[in-house]
């Protein structure tokens, strides 16, 4: 029985080229990735069973759960599509959809497969990447290797036996030993000549006194740290011999590896979270181990103390619609779901909270009262704002006036990360519910300064202002589409006034991959154009007639402000006869500054130039 032939609107939309960001990477190369991949061999590769339909492959779709197969794969045309998600595309776009990786590092990898030489040597920025990528995963082979030879890793094998872990598991989450020893990995770094790549990665440093390089992780039971794909960008180190240094040492910041944008176990996770469109947060690397071994193998870990955008643009793009919170049982644990909850809830997240008994953690109590009893405490938690007012305010509306002033001042942290909108005022009414106390008055009670309006500053350092909505739609344009740069004819970038988005787009004018220039930006910079990007057309609309909207509003906005300031320097000249030559020429400007905006108002009503 043949398999059906797609739609001919289907086909007229998906035979085109998916909208991806600039890269510096060939158009032909990136064609020829296209042309001599085997989709039907790679779809199969990440765990897709097909069987021939006719002219097609089809099988169940790997984006969401069904029992009766709507997935297809063209083997001819190179082409899949699921005709009950609507996923559909070419071995780019299934990469990217599955694994949630970049379009560069997509297409890089699919080139590495096939053999084919993107010459990345053009881009200094991405050959830096992919030599600390080298080094990375090389130290990640070292680590491993150490842990499973049978003297070198005795004690780290041991050790983490005694927590419960199977070695099946170990070899899962790649876990590896740093023995005590100075050169160690140094001496192996340097012998595959990777020792300065090691240096940017964090995985050396050079001696105090004297040349050479010593390692950074010794003594430590090796804990990578991946990508959602798979491929080990940093690592977490856990203290097990010697008592030189904190308990856990993890690696620093790279190009390779940003902490705000990683969350551990997310390679393992993934499938799951997809699945069940749900995650599970917890704080600890071998929590999240733990979990897993237990059945839950939607666990996440944060890499930080902290919970940002970037985790949760993450999470979304791996499709949860829920995060459930599992931290420790401790004053600890509940304090971390008030420093979380500010984020979660700022980020328009649903979020529950399980709760733990007294002293447990994850990984203990998935240890002593086994899966069931865990995914169990996970199917029972309850809502994070619910848990919040309950645990801070057990008495509700019957609370002493002093109880309800000190619970009102943990949260007000909270309600400051919450922008005005449905979010926040639903959280208002839910509390003014459980205070009892009108939402108006608690709104003034807590009231502070807009979410994110400024960022922390150094000691002594200027606070870097929030930056504009328009101005940041503008820069979120150029960072998707650096070719919008050159189709501005009003040179838009010439009028942003916030001196971070204009440094990144200087950036990606000059050449940097967006990624790598998002990388360099402050953090309310990222924050605010991940806010700007939700604001803009989809993937599949065209992006040009909403950045020449933009572009007009700036122009606009400039123009009023040029012809304010032309009013005031004109506004004492007395009569036409006694101007002076710059007032004259003020004038001749402001003339031009009307006949320009009289043309934008123009362009403006026509929807277009």
């Amino acid at each position: 029985m043949r398999g059906p032939v797609p739609p001919r609107e289907w086909l007229r939309v998906e035979t085109t080229k998916e909208p991806r960001p600039p890269v510096l990477i060939p158009e032909h190369k990136i064609d020829e990735v296209r042309e001599r991949v085997d989709l039907v061999a790679l779809v199969q590769r990440h765990g897709v069973e097909l069987k021939k339909s006719g002219r097609s492959y089809r099988g169940l779709c790997p984006f969401h759960q069904e029992k009766s197969p709507s997935f297809y794969v063209w083997a001819e045309t190179r082409r899949f599509k699921c005709f009950g998600c609507q996923a559909g595309g070419d071995a780019i776009s299934f990469v990217q959809r599955l694994l949630g990786k970049p379009f560069v590092d997509t297409v890089r990898d699919l080139a590495k497969e096939l053999g084919i030489d993107l010459e990345a040597a053009v881009d200094p920025a991405m050959r830096e990447k992919q030599q600390l990528k080298d080094a990375t995963d090389f130290a990640a082979q070292h680590f491993q290797q150490r842990l499973w030879d049978p003297a070198v890793g005795h004690h780290a094998r041991e050790y983490l036996r005694s927590r419960g872990l199977t070695d099946e598991l170990m070899r899962a989450f790649g876990l590896g030993w740093a023995p005590m020893a100075w050169t160690d990995l140094a001496d192996r770094l340097r012998e595959q000549g990777l020792l300065a790549f090691g240096e940017k990665a964090g995985l050396v440093a050079p001696r105090q006194k004297g040349d050479g390089f010593y390692d950074t992780f010794r003594g430590r039971v090796m804990i990578p740290i991946r990508s959602p794909e798979g491929r080990t960008i940093a690592f977490g180190g856990r203290l097990l011999e010697g008592d030189d240094g904190p308990k856990y040492l993890n690696s620093k910041e790279s190009r390779l590896y940003n902490k705000s944008e990683v969350l551990y176990a997310t390679d393992q996770a993934r499938d799951d979270i997809r699945k069940r469109k749900s995650a599970v947060l917890c704080e600890g690397y071998f929590d999240a181990i733990g979990l897993h071994q237990a059945g839950v193998k939607n666990a996440v870990a944060l890499c930080s103390t902290a919970l940002t955008p970037g985790h949760l643009g993450l999470l979304s793009r791996l499709e949860a619609k829920e995060l459930v919170l599992l931290l420790d049982g401790d004053e600890a644990g509940r304090k971390a779901v008030e420093r979380l909850a500010g984020a979660i809830l700022g980020g328009g997240q649903a979020a529950r909270v399980a709760v733990l008994p007294e002293g447990e953690d994850p990984d203990t109590f998935a240890k002593k009262a086994g899966a069931e009893a865990v995914q169990q405490l996970v199917k029972q938690a309850r809502p994070l704002t619910e848990h919040l007012f309950r645990t801070l305010l057990p008495d509700g509306p019957g609370a002493s006036f002093e109880d309800k002033m000190g619970a009102l001042d943990r949260l007000k942290p909270v309600a400051a990360q919450v922008p005005v909108g449905l979010v926040r005022s639903a959280l208002f009414g839910a509390m003014a519910k459980h205070f009892g106390i009108p939402a108006s008055e608690l709104e003034a009670a807590l009231r502070s300064r807009p979410p994110q309006a400024t960022r922390p500053a150094p000691k002594g350092g200027p606070v870097e202002p929030r930056p504009d909505q328009i101005e940041a739609l503008y820069v979120a344009c150029v960072v998707r589409d650096r070719q919008l740069l050159g189709r501005d004819e009003h040179r838009c970038f010439d009028e942003l006034k916030h001196l971070g988005l204009r440094s990144l787009v200087a950036a990606v004018q000059s050449g940097s991959p967006p990624e790598d220039a998002l990388f360099e930006a402050s953090e309310g910079v990222k924050t605010a154009l991940t806010t700007a990007d939700d604001q803009l057309p989809g993937a599949n609309q065209p992006l040009e007639p909403a950045f020449q909207a933009i572009g007009r509003r700036i122009k606009l906005r400039s123009i009023e402000e040029q012809l304010a300031r032309i009013a005031r320097e004109t506004a004492q000249t007395p009569g036409a006869s006694e101007l002076t030559a710059d007032a004259r020429t003020l004038l001749e400007q402001r003339g031009q500054l009307l006949a320009l905006k009289q043309r934008l108002l123009s362009q403006r009503d026509h929807g277009g130039r």
